[in-house]
């Protein structure tokens, strides 16, 4: 089979196709057939090797785990001897991590991992970015933030992954939603919920003199200090993308926090995805994609990750 490895960190260009033999599930997996794969900013971040300091869990010098690519949307093709819950031809999303890789034909997956069956009112390729942008953005909303309706959330970054689900989730959750982006994406986002528009190009959030009671920064842009003065009394910052300063003012104040979902147990994830899942199929919860790749396109995939200005999700489609 084929897959997208990368042996170094740095650009795009690092990343490689190989041929590999196809993987065999043991008794607990199940093997899926690939039909659509994400390219995040995270997965770009992993590649690049950055933030720096996050190399001490990916490897010093050089990656530990070759593999690219965490989410996924496929069907079952063959199952382990002690898999009870699912059967050969189900359609099943979800995400992989620690040593499988999404960016490729085939991947193996426990049954018990973050995975789930496939709406079907939705196809492979807006399955397969899920677990990054809805998945992320709701654990966030949720069980970070606890987002109650009649909160006002500002949401930087509106308009990517994270965002666009954001704003969705945030008003299925109740909530008045601002949405900080480029003009050129205000239509979009509107058309996703957001009652309020910010072009970031051209006013700072931090500084407009109206507050919120939670700020959520799917792309880590701003920061805790600057924030602060748009934030309620009780109000909290919080975002996904770690850095050093994010990391000490999570420790010392209970106004910053970060997480990061894909260390999340199982256990605790899959119950959100099942609700998503609920979302979808009553058409309250859409994907936004912006373009699709072929996987021997995947450089180009994330060189168009790096640009910044993606909107929604970068999709790889295998079929």
């Amino acid at each position: 089979m084929k897959a997208a490895i990368r042996k170094k960190y740095g650009s795009p260009d690092v990343i490689e196709i190989i041929t590999k033999d196809k993987p065999i599930p043991t008794s607990n997996e199940i093997l899926v057939k690939i039909k659509a794969s994400a390219v995040t900013r995270a997965d770009a971040m992993m590649r690049e090797g950055v933030p720096k300091f996050g190399r001490l869990f990916l490897g010093l010098t050089k990656p530990k785990n070759p593999s690219l690519g965490t989410g996924f949307s496929g069907i079952i093709e063959a199952l382990g001897d002690n898999i009870k819950t699912l059967k050969i031809n189900d359609a099943v999303f979800g995400e992989v991590l620690f040593g499988n890789s999404a960016n490729a034909e085939y991947v193996c997956v426990n049954e018990d991992s973050v995975i789930a069956i496939k709406p079907s009112n939705i196809s492979h390729q807006e399955a397969a970015p899920i677990c990054d942008g809805a998945l992320t953005s709701y654990s966030f909303l949720k069980d970070i933030g606890k987002v109650t309706s009649g909160q006002h959330i500002l949401i930087n970054g509106a308009s990517g992954s994270l965002g666009t689900a954001a704003i969705q989730l945030a008003k299925i959750l109740g909530a008045k939603v601002t949405a900080v982006c480029s003009a050129t994406n205000f239509d979009l986002v509107k058309s996703l919920g957001a009652g309020n528009v910010i072009d970031y190009k051209t006013e700072d959030f931090t500084k407009n003199h109206n507050t919120y009671d939670v700020i959520y920064d799917a792309v880590g842009k701003s920061s805790v200090s600057k924030s602060k003065k748009a934030l309620t009394k009780n109000g909290i910052y919080m975002s996904p993308v770690l850095s050093f300063s994010l990391l000490l003012n999570t420790i010392m104040s209970k106004r910053a926090k970060f997480s990061a979902t894909g260390m999340r147990k199982p256990k605790e994830l899959k119950p959100l995805l099942y609700e998503l899942s609920e979302f979808i199929k009553l058409g309250k919860l859409k994907t936004v994609i912006d373009k699709e790749y072929a996987l021997e396109h995947i450089i180009e995939a994330h060189r168009h990750v790096d640009t910044g200005r993606k909107k929604g999700n970068v999709v790889i489609t295998l079929d």
